[in-house]
């Protein structure tokens, strides 16, 4: 198989096999796009771990459409919250659908069940309401509430 060079947006050239990169349907087109010229690609918004952990994820289009995660994905996520949600830009930037749909899952399953303050809590978010645009908001949104 042959490999191919991407540049982090840190200057870090990264060789990986071209199938594995082509999971990637910017750096696909960009392949097209410049034939077989054997330069470094770059990537000038994902960084050197970022890159290096996209990489590492696993290819499986058999993902269902829930918020269930494998657990090959739950491990792969295993990350800190920066390290997680720099993996769902770069996912969203070099349109892998894929790894952005389980690092979506991801934040949902986070958030799932959770009170607002207890969302504020885990992603580390001001509040900035008053009390008086809580309750009108909480009012407003009564009939979503578990019961």
């Amino acid at each position: 198989m042959s490999s191919i060079t991407l540049t982090s947006s840190d200057g870090v050239d990264i060789s990986v096999e071209r199938t594995t990169a082509e999971r990637s349907v910017l750096i696909k087109n960009m392949l097209e796009d410049l034939g077989d010229s054997g330069e470094a690609i770059p990537i000038p918004n994902v960084n050197e771990a970022v890159l290096k952990k996209v990489i590492e994820c696993d290819d499986d289009d058999n993902r269902r459409k829930t918020t269930d995660i494998d657990e090959w994905d739950q491990k792969f996520m295993q990350v800190d919250q920066e390290m997680l949600f720099e993996i769902i830009l770069a996912a969203n930037y070099l349109d892998i659908k894929a790894l952005l749909d389980v690092g979506c899952k991801t934040v949902a399953n986070m958030i799932k069940g959770k009170s607002p303050e207890e969302i504020r809590k885990t992603f580390n978010i001001q509040n900035d309401f008053t009390p008086e645009e809580e309750d009108q908001i909480r009012r407003e949104n009564e009939w979503a509430e578990d019961r």
